[in-house]
């Protein structure tokens, strides 16, 4: 049977910030998706991160510092879970549906650091496999078509519902619907064995980071670097 025909589990985190080395957790969903796209279970989780949440992420995700003060967990116990749900899900072979990748799965690891926590990788004893990135696959199989590629556009341009962007659950389940669309319109994508899917997403990021480098690079910043690395961008010493 295709992957996409099968279970899906969605992921994604709202967070304080772009950078994965600094930035922290404020939410995160787990979703797990039937068959026939219905949602057939899911764990989210409202952080507390332990720092000012910038008001510029408060405006996108709508969690205020206060907010989160008040009603979020600690850091580190929501870390914990959320690493050991997302290893759970991959040790089953179900794949793991998240969109922008080498963001989510990277900010997750740093957390893991911090708060002394065993990462995903560290669970696993391999880099998190089998993941599905709809930004990745859709810059493969429509390489030049123009506009956007955030999440809201992927949803609209492959018909997938989405009312409520930037809630966890909500974006989580978006991703894998985008993502089951996919493997019904691309049939070689569709097709594919998930290792050879998984494979084709490490070659495939990679083309599309030194892409856009070598166009920053020409118009932009003589010095820019994109990182290659996907689905977890690896950690400096």
């Amino acid at each position: 049977m295709s992957w996409h025909r099968g279970q899906l589990v969605g992921f994604d985190l709202e967070t304080t910030g772009t950078d994965v080395e600094t930035d922290r957790i404020v939410t995160a969903a787990v979703v797990r998706l039937g068959p026939d796209g219905g949602v057939q279970g899911q764990h989210t989780w409202l952080i507390d991160p332990g720092v000012a949440i910038p008001e510029q992420a408060s405006a996108i995700h709508g969690i205020s510092t206060d907010h989160a003060r008040a009603h979020g967990v600690p850091a580190a116990a929501a870390v914990e879970e959320i690493t050991r749900t997302v290893a759970d899900v991959l040790r089953s072979g179900v794949p793991l549906v998240v969109m922008n990748a080498r963001y989510d799965l990277s900010l997750l690891d740093r957390e893991c650091r911090r708060h002394g926590v065993a990462s995903v990788s560290e669970r696993l004893g391999t880099v998190p496999s089998p993941v599905i990135d709809p930004l990745v696959i859709d810059k493969h199989v429509d390489k030049y078509r123009k506009g956007k590629r955030a999440l809201q556009a992927l949803c609209a341009y492959y018909g997938v519902t989405l009312d409520d962007a930037h809630d966890a659950s909500a974006d989580a389940v978006a991703a894998a619907r985008v993502v089951r669309r996919m493997g019904e319109m691309h049939e070689p994508v569709g097709a594919m064995p998930l290792a050879d899917l998984h494979g084709l997403q490490v070659s495939a990021a990679a083309e599309q980071s030194a892409s856009l480098q070598a166009y920053l690079r020409r118009t932009a910043n003589p010095t820019a670097v994109v990182e290659a690395a996907w689905p977890v961008i690896p950690r400096s010493r």
